[in-house]
């Protein structure tokens, strides 16, 4: 458990089961009784090969879909008991999109205002907000920009801080740097570990991408609709060893053990190999 989060659970998944379609041979089975909990101030991020459920799993957390069976809990309120789910979004959740669905006549800070419409705030107050996170996100200077003027990354940063507006209990974030070159989605994720190290947000991030995955604190990784394992993040040398030992020459070396059945010693040693190969 990552020492960095709080006691209180943010996400609670219990046997979460979805699947589409109608007769057994129609089915597919997108996830299958996947369970987990997300604390409060928790970078996760969550893996797995395409089809392996990821999004799926977003889609239920954030109440943009039911699933069939099994139960969400978010902030301990029951999702499959929610009646205004439009109203739980607004207040208790923030998206960011691999695209990132900005309103093209609107600028950056009317963008990030149109969450906080019919939110029982003054023209005032939501305009100095929007103002607050643009310049949270390092995009101060862009407020008045549409964001047809705006470059990849400066249009996720305005994103990030829209999925803000409302002091959302968590950040869900699909492939935010999906589109991206390595450049703008670097500083995309340097805004993100700043908003979970300095402003203690939640973040649950769906990606592909392993460097980014790395970047968090803990990960779920997915295969066939369920959590196969998941991992703390360690620094980068353990991270490392962990990869090796989970391609294909690593299971070849290690007989087909998992690094978890390895032995400290066993580690040691295999860190020790890294170290010479390296040098």
């Amino acid at each position: 458990m990552n020492a960095l989060h709080t006691d209180r659970i943010v996400v609670e998944a219990i046997d979460l089961t979805k699947i589409y379609g109608d007769g057994k041979a129609a089915q597919v089975r997108a996830l299958d009784g996947v369970t987990f909990r997300i604390y409060g101030a928790e970078f996760v991020a969550v893996m797995g090969p395409s089809g392996s459920g990821k999004s799926t799993l977003l889609n239920l957390v954030g109440a943009l879909d039911r699933p069939t069976s099994g139960q969400v809990m978010v902030n301990g309120q029951d999702l499959s008991r929610l009646r205004d789910l439009d109203g739980f979004r607004a207040r208790t959740v923030g998206f960011v999109f691999q695209m990132h669905n900005l309103i093209p006549t609107l600028t950056a800070l009317e963008n990030v205002e149109v969450p906080m419409q019919g939110q029982g705030l003054g023209e005032r107050v939501r305009r100095k907000r929007a103002k607050e996170l643009l310049d949270r996100v390092g995009l101060a200077d862009r407020a008045h920009h549409v964001p047809a003027q705006l470059s990849g990354g400066q249009r996720q940063k305005v994103a990030i801080a829209r999925a803000l507006a409302n002091n959302p209990s968590i950040i869900l974030a699909d492939e935010p740097t999906g589109n991206l070159d390595s450049a703008s989605g670097d500083e995309v994720m340097n805004v993100l570990e700043i908003l979970h190290s300095q402003h203690d947000t939640t973040i649950m991030l769906v990606t592909h991408d392993p460097l980014v995955a790395r970047r968090t604190h803990r990960i779920l990784m997915m295969q066939d609709g369920k959590v196969i394992h998941e991992d703390l993040v360690g620094d980068t040398y353990t991270e490392d060893l962990k990869a090796l030992a989970r391609s294909d020459l690593g299971q070849a070396v290690l007989g087909g053990l998992t690094l978890d059945a390895l032995s400290t010693a066993e580690s040691n040693a295999m860190r020790s190999i890294l170290a010479r190969v390296a040098s």
